[in-house]
């Protein structure tokens, strides 16, 4: 009788200590909690539109979807046209979480989490083209198209030397530069590419690459908790499968877990 006495209250306490922990979420997400939501900015070509239901879909919306479960509260997607207009957005306090390489345009403004996820820099050349590697692209009157203030973008313009940049505000004005015939080739990530390949007949995506974008969560510089629990995050996410599940879940194609760590 008493050893059942024992267990039964040793079952009790551990209940009770269990329903404490619930009721007091990790500190360093408490604000987050207190608000019940996420709210996570995107930008093209992070977000894919379900044409029949308007879903949005992606590795950026998995990805944001499994942070928002884990502090337990709502995510909420709130879409701008370009990298520039999400950093603005965090800046601002509209933002919570973006997704960014390591880079200039918001290193002022947000502290960054391990990557998750990379992304090959790479061309996307038009039927015909003589372009077989980044290397040939690099020619007296070849015409590049890019996003401007694009990461992909920066990392091209540091080691061109004689190819000329030409510049349109998003993706889809920029790959008209190279459909009409106003650029030679069309830079950006693999990733964002291979669509557009799909739209250009005869059109290819070279096989090499001029870079990597390490992907990571940002979030507005001053939060040393709340950055060290999304670290825990991302790292569990990459070692659990979490991220490659989500990559061939929701895609888009062309894009690889990150190594464990920082390789920076």
């Amino acid at each position: 009788m008493i050893r059942k006495l024992a267990i039964f209250l040793a079952t009790l306490l551990a209940s009770i200590a269990i329903a404490r922990a619930q009721q007091s979420p990790d500190a360093r997400v408490a604000d987050l909690v207190r608000a019940g939501k996420i709210r996570v900015g995107l930008f093209p070509p992070q977000t894919i539109k379900d044409p029949a239901t308007g879903e949005l879909k992606s590795v950026w919306v998995e990805i944001a979807r499994a942070l928002a479960a884990r502090i337990g509260v709502q995510m909420v997607l709130q879409e701008y046209p370009t990298p520039p207009k999400v950093v603005e957005c965090l800046k601002v306090g509209a933002c919570d979480v973006v997704f960014l390489p390591f880079e200039a345009l918001a290193a002022d403004v947000g502290d960054f989490s391990f990557p998750f996820m990379q992304l090959e820099y790479t061309l996307l050349v038009p039927a015909g083209s003589s372009i077989r590697s980044v290397a040939d692209a690099d020619r007296t009157g070849i015409r590049i198209a890019a996003v401007r203030n694009h990461a992909s973008t920066i990392t091209l313009g540091h080691i061109l030397r004689q190819a000329e940049l030409v510049y349109a505000d998003t993706p889809d004005p920029t790959f008209d530069l190279l459909r009409t015939g106003h650029a030679d080739t069309m830079a950006s990530t693999r990733n964002a590419l291979l669509p557009y390949s799909a739209r250009l007949p005869g059109s290819r995506v070279l096989e090499d690459n001029y870079g990597v974008n390490l992907n990571r969560v940002v979030i507005l510089k001053g939060q040393p908790g709340l950055l060290a629990y999304v670290n825990e995050f991302v790292e569990e996410s990459k070692a659990s499968g979490l991220v490659q599940k989500a990559i061939d879940r929701a895609g888009p194609r062309g894009v690889n877990v990150a190594p464990a760590g920082d390789p920076k």
